[in-house]
């Protein structure tokens, strides 16, 4: 029989899989700006106005999504003491 997961260890791996997809899709908008800059090919001397427009909403996903993973990766839960280092909290053993 399977041992159940404490609840650190639950808010842990939901962390961990939080933080995954949220980089997955932060490299996917990061990706189609890049794209878009190099391979859409653009008015001289300006840029397309769909384009613009394109890049602000893009720019503020990514603004969102970088501050959003970055308080879910430094948020610890409580500043528990762990001794052994084993990555569970003394007083949850």
């Amino acid at each position: 029989m399977k041992k159940r997961l404490t609840p650190a260890e639950l808010d842990a791996r939901l962390k961990f899989v939080v933080g995954c997809v949220m980089a997955a899709v932060l490299t996917l908008t990061t990706i189609g700006v890049i794209y878009a800059l190099v391979f859409v090919t653009q008015p001289i001397g300006a840029q397309a106005e769909n384009d613009k427009m394109f890049f602000s909403v893009l720019s503020s996903i990514a603004t969102f999504i970088t501050g959003t993973l970055a308080g879910l990766m430094i948020s610890t839960g409580g500043n528990k003491e762990d001794k052994n280092g084993n990555g569970i909290p003394d007083e949850e053993e």
